[in-house]
């Protein structure tokens, strides 16, 4: 079975969110250092936490995408790979 690395995923929500580890971790009912070990892949994280976190950061699209086995984290690589070629060109 293909295990799954959230953290950099996890970590680029919730800076994409404007929140720091320290902001995140009250709202996710986690202390601080369970935020940072979940972002380093350093422990995994339970899916209802999962989908709290896509919650909290306002991207609970990411959750459904993830759902539907859609690999996130090579798509929004793709798509910024793309718009940096785009605004190149520009």
């Amino acid at each position: 079975m293909n295990v799954m690395n959230f953290g950099p995923l996890l970590k680029k929500a919730r800076i994409g969110a404007g929140l720091s580890q320290e902001e995140l971790a009250p709202q996710m009912f986690l202390p601080r250092s369970t935020i940072s070990k979940l972002e380093n892949d350093k422990m995994e994280i339970k899916a209802s936490d999962l989908i709290r976190w896509f919650q909290e950061t306002q991207v609970p699209e990411v959750a459904v995408a993830l759902l539907c086995g859609v690999d996130v984290i090579a798509v929004s690589q793709l798509i910024t790979s793309l718009l940096g070629g785009f605004i190149n060109f520009l």
